[in-house]
């Protein structure tokens, strides 16, 4: 199956939909929504296509019978098939599409590089075949960053919305960018969230108007380390047309803009928390305003919305959001009250500080989307005095600074999750006198939740533990700054034990 000899194809000429995809010889690693679209769309163009994934679950064999049906020339299933490169009817592929997930060190995608193949990813073929007869060419605006993304493109869709646009969110969130790309009507714009990992098999891509919202240390192991993955955030910035828009709070993401490789005539905008300077979006008297894309900046600001009709708790990782956002749609010319409806009509769904509860003056907080330092320190620093569900997959990283930065706010720390030991260091040396309590499941939490996994009872004990330390006027924060996945299948799922455990436990205390 492997291939040694390759002939390097020059791609150069694939720019849209009507372009000669007939006949290339694409290998697509990896049959997550992703990966299925990308080949979907490969084998529509009429490409040769065959898909490779490591896992051979029930869910993928029956992605590879619609693939076959619809034309793939072969999908490949099991671990044995990622260690080489595939020859395609006895050829090399010319072209490879990697699903985010696969890092640039796995054997199959090294081996496409050695032999001079070009690595796409399917965000960099949507950008390639956007462009159709007979299709409205949408606009994209892109956004990326360690926290936050996934809520800036929600507000930037639901303004764009509000405006009377015809737009979708999609990316990594929602919607595959591809199956966006080819719907029949197309549309006016697209809010495209991007991961890092998406980034870095992106190429060609030139939207109108790009934003890294805040940068800290995530997925080093994927990348390689920290200025890897530094270096592909800051790819988005690369042509950029209009505005390349950064948070002006973060001087490593300013940087990323002043290095860029931008259009000539593209606008630095930056976005701030605090009172904007020229040419920013901030914060005043608790009111979003624009000194960017107004005529008379640099002696006024216009008013977009005020921050409470954003919702009832707006931290300020809320407003930095709303504020990108803003920028976003501001660039793409949506006038201020379409802004305004757009924030405050936008609704952030679960998992994300979401309020569960406040019972005898204490709050219960769901941050189960903190899967990291960064996001988790988002989330303590909107509350004053907190106890503190925390611990999970750590992925490697530093909890020190996330510790040390918000010492004087952590009551007590209930931990949840197997791999704690990280954490535990950080707070014996940061914070020793603060109680740290590790969650003991009691036999009646394992009867409650039996059949649910191992993550549902201790977070019953989580909760519990946290309930006989809490006070009046306290937040229970679980904010795990962790992924979820040695104990729940998601932080979705671990939110939702989270909630759970709580309902139970108020159930228990109004008898």
């Amino acid at each position: 199956m492997g291939c040694c000899t390759v002939t390097h194809t020059n791609l150069d000429h694939l720019v849209r939909w009507e372009s000669d995809w007939a006949g290339l010889r694409v290998v697509v690693a990896g049959l997550g929504l992703s990966g299925f679209s990308a080949a979907d769309t490969l084998i529509e163009l009429g490409a040769k296509v065959l898909v490779v994934d490591g896992s051979d679950t029930e869910v993928n064999r029956a992605r590879a019978d619609t693939l076959k049906i619809v034309g793939a020339t072969d999908v490949l299933l099991g671990g044995a098939h990622n260690d080489a490169l595939p020859l395609i009817d006895g050829q090399a592929p010319q072209l490879v599409i990697a699903s985010p997930g696969w890092n640039p060190r796995q054997p199959l995608l090294a081996a496409a590089a050695e032999a001079g193949i070009e690595i796409w990813g399917d965000v960099e073929l949507a950008w390639r075949v956007r462009e159709k007869e007979g299709r409205k060419l949408a606009e994209w605006v892109v956004i990326t960053g360690t926290n936050g993304k996934t809520t800036t493109v929600g507000m930037t869709e639901s303004i764009f919305r509000a405006a009377g646009l015809r737009s979708i969110a999609a990316g990594n969130v929602g919607t595959p960018i591809l199956d966006a790309i080819r719907d029949p009507e197309g549309f006016d714009v697209i809010a495209v969230e991007l991961s890092s990992f998406q980034l870095h098999y992106t190429h060609s891509m030139s939207p109108l108007a790009s934003v890294v919202l805040n940068i800290a240390e995530d997925h080093v192991d994927w990348h390689g380390g920290f200025e890897n993955y530094k270096a592909d955030k800051a790819k988005i910035y690369e042509r950029t047309r209009l505005a390349a828009i950064y948070n002006a709070e973060e001087s490593v993401v300013e940087s990323m803009v002043e290095n860029a490789d931008v259009v000539e005539g593209c606008r630095a905008i930056g976005f701030t928390t605090g009172v904007p300077s020229l040419s920013m979006v901030g914060i005043v008297e608790d009111l979003l305003v624009d000194r960017a894309f107004i005529e008379d900046r640099k002696n006024s600001a216009t008013e977009l919305v005020p921050l409470d009709s954003i919702g009832e708790i707006v931290p300020r990782h809320t407003a930095a959001n709303a504020a990108a956002a803003a920028a976003l749609a501001r660039a793409f010319g949506v006038e201020p009250e379409a802004v305004a409806k757009g924030l405050s009509g936008y609704d952030a769904g679960d998992h994300r500080i979401q309020a569960v509860a406040r019972r005898d003056d204490v709050l219960w907080i769901n941050d189960s989307k903190a899967t990291n330092p960064h996001a988790a320190n988002a989330s303590l620093g909107a509350f004053s005095s907190v106890v503190w569900i925390a611990g999970g997959l750590s992925k490697g990283v530093d909890y020190n600074e996330l510790v040390s930065s918000n010492a004087t706010r952590l009551k007590a720390v209930v931990l949840i999750g197997t791999d704690t030991a990280g954490l535990r260091e950080a707070l014996q040396r940061h914070v020793p006198q603060v109680p740290v309590i590790a969650a003991d499941v009691r036999e009646t939490e394992e009867e409650a939740v039996a059949g649910a996994g191992a993550g549902w009872s201790v977070m019953a004990a989580a909760v519990r533990a946290a309930a006989e330390i809490a006070a009046p006027g306290d937040t229970v924060l679980m904010a795990p700054a962790a992924a979820s996945m040695d104990q729940f299948t998601s932080y979705a799922q671990r939110g939702e034990a989270f909630i759970g455990a709580v309902g139970a436990l108020m159930g228990e205390t109004s008898k």
